[in-house]
């Protein structure tokens, strides 16, 4: 198993899914649960469980999850204020401090 290359389909599965989350989130804006943003959001959902499997290949779930979440809430936290006008405060900020230490502790290798 090469852990680098799970970590990497990991971050792959987080891309996709946020470019789907964000065309999710347009679609809910605008309240229209079947448009083409919506179609789209979905579409990725499902393309980014190959990218999953390929990443549960490579790295145990509990890494492959830190991995996937930290990189989805650092994104999401800066495209929702940047795209959206989410205000980002005390607890965003924490949020992603605690995404990284916990990618670091995962990442470490066993004794």
């Amino acid at each position: 198993m090469s852990p680098a290359l799970g970590i990497l389909f990991s971050l792959f599965t987080a891309l996709i899914v946020i470019l789907g989350d964000t065309l999710i989130k347009v679609a809910a804006d605008d309240a229209r649960l079947t448009s083409l943003p919506m179609a789209g959001g979905m579409a990725l959902y499902a393309g980014s469980a190959i990218c999953w499997y390929f990443a549960m290949r490579h790295i145990s779930m509990g890494q492959a999850a830190v991995a996937y979440a930290m990189l989805s809430l650092i994104a999401l936290v800066v495209i929702g204020a940047l795209l959206f006008g989410e205000k980002v405060g005390v607890r965003e900020g924490l949020g992603v401090l605690l995404a990284l230490a916990a990618m670091g502790v995962m990442s470490s290798q066993h004794a």
